[in-house]
């Protein structure tokens, strides 16, 4: 019986490269980052995932690019040469998108939501639906490539890439809609094409609405056309936290980790102290 062995080597040391946020524990925040990893996760030996995350918190990765067909990164490993890896999801076609279009526009709060910044927690029942999976759910929905001589197929490089890969998807949720064929205006083109036409109108000709002259009003100007006590206002916490903050996206002239995580805390506190207050007014009056 014969054994190889294989001397351990030393990752060159890359000046500028890209840097995981994670020093330790967990690599992604949101849910569908989670999602993303985790897909990985399944198909690596614990071996090459530690040394995926170690390469990937030391800078180890050179560049990463989204391309029409997938994403495309450079690993700098033992060697002078970087790796070049490839990592692809297998598209929906057309019909299958048609189909998840359809069953998205059935629930408003998903529109509400992909249109701030959000991917919808359920969202993945809306892809079920359709027959199809948002994220990959089966060894042949995810493919990998490395140039390493390392024998596995997905090898650290690839593991690196994929946990970078990750915290990208933490700053944009509609990566995986592009990784999947669509772009995020053709989603929410969609989405808006199909609530419009849910909208009926009444086709029935209304009469035209009787304007009194202003001047034949002015002795009514204080006064109210109709009663208030049918009139309510609902004070509460966002369904969404900072909707237009995540609609406008990053500021590229604020650094890591932007200007989203540094008026997170101040926007939840001002949230809380309005309704703190609104409700103590109400107690006043009761």
């Amino acid at each position: 019986m014969s054994y190889y062995y294989f001397k351990p080597t030393k990752a060159k040391e890359v000046k500028d490269g890209i840097k995981a946020r994670s020093k330790r524990g967990a690599f992604a925040q949101n849910w569908w980052a989670q999602r993303w990893i985790a897909a990985l996760e399944r198909l690596v030996d614990s071996g090459r995932l530690s040394r995926g995350r170690t390469y990937a918190r030391k800078g180890q990765v050179i560049s990463i690019d989204e391309t029409k067909d997938g994403v495309q990164a450079k690993v700098q490993g033992s060697r002078k040469t970087p790796y070049k890896v490839k990592i692809q999801i297998n598209p929906l076609q057309d019909a299958e998108w048609e189909k998840v279009f359809d069953a998205l526009s059935e629930q408003a709060i998903f529109t509400a939501q992909l249109l701030a910044g959000e991917m919808p927690q359920e969202i993945e029942s809306a892809f079920e639906a359709a027959k199809v999976s948002l994220f990959p759910s089966r060894r042949g929905d995810l493919m990998t490539d490395c140039s390493c001589p390392d024998y596995a197929n997905p090898c650290k490089h690839v593991a690196a890439a994929h946990y970078i890969l990750g915290e990208r998807f933490d700053e944009d949720p509609f990566l995986i809609f592009r990784l999947r064929g669509r772009t995020q205006e053709e989603v929410m083109a969609a989405l808006r094409e199909r609530r419009a036409g849910d909208v009926e109108f009444d086709e029935e000709e209304e009469e035209p609405e009787v304007v009194i002259p202003l001047d034949e009003q002015i002795d009514q100007f204080w006064d109210f056309s109709a009663p208030l006590e049918g009139f309510s206002v609902s004070i509460r916490p966002p369904t969404i936290d900072m909707p237009l903050l995540k609609r406008l996206g990053e500021a590229s002239f604020v650094p890591k980790p932007g200007i989203e995580s540094l008026l997170k805390s101040p926007y939840q506190r001002i949230s809380e102290m309005a309704i703190e207050i609104a409700y103590q007014d109400r107690e006043g009056e009761e």
